[in-house]
């Protein structure tokens, strides 16, 4: 770094701090409310979606052989195999946007291909069909269908345009790594393997279920035993570990895993308290962006208004199930359609906290390709719904 540019970064540091309004009202809020949404999701998402999502994604890096990942998530694996394997696996885990980086990141790093991978990115989130029924419950059945399609697709699309956009990166990738690298290990790629992943895929699903906005059927007598059936998935996690697996093996599990909370933990946590002091928690006003310029940019089926809507989805954070509420105030707000579909199908999907994290595992150019899609393809999609309703 040239020594100009040192004093300039100096010069800018020392303006920033004399003229910070430290006095002003709303910023202090800003600040307390980061604070608080960085306690809330430490208390509510850490330990019941995040430490999960950790140790298995280091247990897909240890002990899920390369050559597994390569059959069905690589680079030359059948399309049609990698993407459809790719978007059943997120549906089935259903998790937000933060907790489903550790587990990209794992299967990513073992050798799945960048389209596969950003599929799965993309559906672990977003084709949640627990939130998916309930969006049609509260918001009504066209929105849920709408949200349910919109996202399935665009698990495709979105995976699709990954690996064509980045085609020659992911040529040198695939040619850099041995297809039949790890074959010799089919034991640890085997049974065992598949059980642990289960039962820590268990433990995640488990221990995340949310309460049914209303509190009857099959989900809500889930979520009344949800800790029954997470306790006893540890507990087979432990058994298995313990007794399926020598000290090496675990070791080397452990290890890989903190390597992954390494990678993303800092940045997801600064992602969070940069995300709490902008926009605040969910459903507050006290962000440093004021709420109502939100909803007086979402009225109407306009393509600003769309795009507003997406773009404003990709940097809000969700927890899981959070959106419908704070959308049925919106729609209640004179939110249109459209924009209410489009915010649907990039919320839960991206974050601010994501993107910190996506930079660190991707880069600048594939982050932004993969942001970019999502707005692009979820402003299209609520301007269609948007002009379709109001036909």
């Amino acid at each position: 770094m040239r020594e100009r540019t040192k004093l300039l970064l100096l010069v800018g540091a020392f303006l920033a701090a004399w003229f910070l309004p430290v006095d002003e009202p709303r910023l202090q809020r800003s600040v307390i409310e980061a604070l608080a949404m960085l306690r809330d999701y430490a208390r509510e998402h850490v330990l019941t979606c995040l430490l999960p999502a950790f140790f298995i994604a280091g247990a897909i890096a240890v002990f899920l052989s390369k050559s597994a990942v390569m059959r069905y998530l690589g680079p030359r694996a059948p399309k049609a195999l990698a993407y459809g394997v790719a978007s059943v696996s997120g549906t089935l885990l259903a998790v937000c946007s933060c907790t489903v980086l550790p587990l990209f990141a794992g299967i990513y790093k073992r050798g799945a291909g960048l389209g596969p991978a950003s599929a799965f990115l993309y559906s672990g989130p977003a084709i949640n069909v627990l939130a998916i029924v309930l969006t049609a419950r509260v918001l009504g059945w066209e929105l849920g269908l709408a949200r349910g399609i919109g996202a399935i697709v665009f698990a495709l699309v979105i995976g699709l345009l990954m690996g064509l956009l980045f085609r020659r990166e992911e040529g040198a990738r695939a040619e850099a790594t041995d297809p039949f690298a790890g074959a010799a290990d089919a034991e640890g790629s085997g049974a065992r393997s598949g059980a642990l992943v289960a039962a820590l895929a268990g433990v995640l699903i488990f221990a995340a279920w949310g309460r049914p906005a209303e509190p009857t059927g099959w989900a809500d007598a889930v979520h009344g035993i949800k800790w029954y059936l997470a306790g006893g998935c540890l507990l087979l996690t432990l058994w298995l570990a313990l007794r399926r697996f020598d000290a090496p093996e675990r070791e080397a599990w452990v290890l890989e895993t903190w390597s992954f909370v390494k990678l993303i933990a800092p940045l997801l946590f600064a992602g969070v308290l940069v995300a709490g002091l902008l926009l605040g928690r969910p459903g507050s006003e006290a962000g440093l962006v004021p709420g109502r310029w939100i909803e007086d940019s979402v009225g109407g089926n306009s393509l600003g208004a769309n795009f507003f809507a997406s773009l404003a989805g990709a940097l809000m954070y969700f927890a899981t199930l959070t959106e419908i509420p704070i959308l049925q105030g919106l729609i209640g707000r004179g939110m249109g359609q459209g924009p209410a579909l489009a915010l649907l199908l990039a919320g839960p999907a991206l974050s601010l906290p994501s993107l910190f994290v996506l930079h660190g595992v991707l880069g600048t150019r594939k982050t932004l390709a993969y942001a970019g899609l999502v707005v692009l393809l979820s402003t299209i999609a609520g301007a269609s719904y948007g002009a379709l309703v109001a036909a």
